[in-house]
């Protein structure tokens, strides 16, 4: 957001032009010096991350999204592809500080431009957005990287985020260079394109914004927030049993598979007065199972509070066998229950029927 408009506050314009003779060659280094930061910044942050993740919790299984656990070499492989997918959304953010640096300026706002935005999408994504829209804005890729933590990956919302972050990216990096070689240098007075930059940086971004909503609506299929009723109740089920699994290995009980468990859901929203869908944390789920050779199916409840982006935390209202207390007693001692709170994921995206 500065590296345009540092050299309008400091008046070093005209004395760089003689001495690069191109203002092609001088956006182009601009851009490239900000890249390099930029991407050396997001590698510090991968690598500082999983160096303190190992510190903290150690070289062990990580349990994914939908309760299944990973391998460790899985879930490193699936962290770094999570890292190299936020650097779209990112450019996204950088380019738009190219743009702002460039229209607005000695103004500081060029500099404080990519944070306002950042907050803005952060907020964005918090409210209930129809979901063609929440995939439609450039930061989604900050948050779709969760589907990488689901078995089968939910690879749709994610190359959807990339390819918007990639879009926008190249969009506002287009609109810099377009503003910044129509500007006349000669004039010492014209820092700041006032209207032009109106015309030729927010107007375009607004129009691809309106576009891109309508392609992914179109592409997609999506309506409304895309929590549904069955979603819902396929992925608290689908968790519930292989965290089962992992609770029976723990209490060293006969080993059971997910296919014999035949866990179920069956989950409404603030009762009979509201429909069974969007976020809230009115959310109630009875989950049912059979264990082999039993004729009587277990049950337990589980209050959710689903948030707008489709992630939910599952949290064990009884019995307290399964999901009344945060811990089991295990032969190796206490442990931590993990069928007594859980985190899951709905894919906000239809979902196609298996055949």
């Amino acid at each position: 957001g500065d590296v345009f408009a540092a050299e309008d506050r400091l008046g070093t314009w005209r004395h760089l032009l003689v001495a690069v003779r191109s203002p092609r060659r001088i956006f182009a280094a601009k851009a490239l010096a900000s890249l390099v930061v930029i991407l050396l910044l997001v590698a510090g942050l991968a690598c500082s991350s999983a160096v303190g993740g190992l510190v903290t919790v150690g070289n062990r299984p990580l349990v994914g999204l939908d309760g299944h656990l990973l391998a460790p070499g899985d879930a490193a492989g699936r962290v770094l592809l999570a890292w190299l997918c936020v650097i779209a959304p990112t450019l996204a953010l950088a380019a738009i500080g190219l743009l702002g640096s460039v229209a607005l300026g000695r103004s500081p706002m060029g500099l404080l431009l990519p944070a306002l935005v950042a907050l803005v999408l952060q907020l964005a994504q918090m409210l209930p957005l129809p979901v063609g829209v929440r995939l439609a804005l450039p930061g989604y890729a900050f948050i779709s990287w969760n589907g990488l933590f689901t078995g089968p990956v939910q690879v749709g919302p994610l190359l959807i985020g990339v390819a918007v972050g990639l879009v926008w990216a190249v969009a506002a990096t287009v609109l810099a260079y377009v503003l910044f070689l129509r500007r006349d240098f000669t004039n010492p007075t014209d820092d700041v394109p006032g209207r032009r930059a109106v015309a030729v940086g927010v107007l375009p971004l607004a129009v691809l914004l309106a576009v891109t909503v309508v392609t992914v609506r179109t592409a997609t299929g999506a309506k409304g927030s895309g929590i549904e009723q069955e979603k819902v109740q396929r992925s608290v089920a689908t968790a519930f049993a292989h965290l089962y699994r992992v609770q029976t290995e723990q209490l060293n009980r006969p080993a059971v598979t997910e296919a014999r468990l035949r866990a179920t859901a069956a989950c409404d929203k603030g009762g009979s007065s509201a429909e069974p869908e969007g976020p809230g944390n009115d959310w109630r789920c009875v989950v049912s199972w059979h264990l082999p050779g039993g004729e009587a199916a277990g049950t337990a409840l589980y209050q959710l509070d689903v948030t707008a982006d489709g992630r939910f935390v599952a949290d064990g209202d009884g019995p307290k066998e399964v999901n009344g207390y945060f811990l089991v007693r295990t032969p190796a001692g206490d442990a931590p229950n993990p069928l007594w709170q859980f985190d899951g994921n709905v894919e906000l995206l239809p979902v196609t029927p298996k055949g």
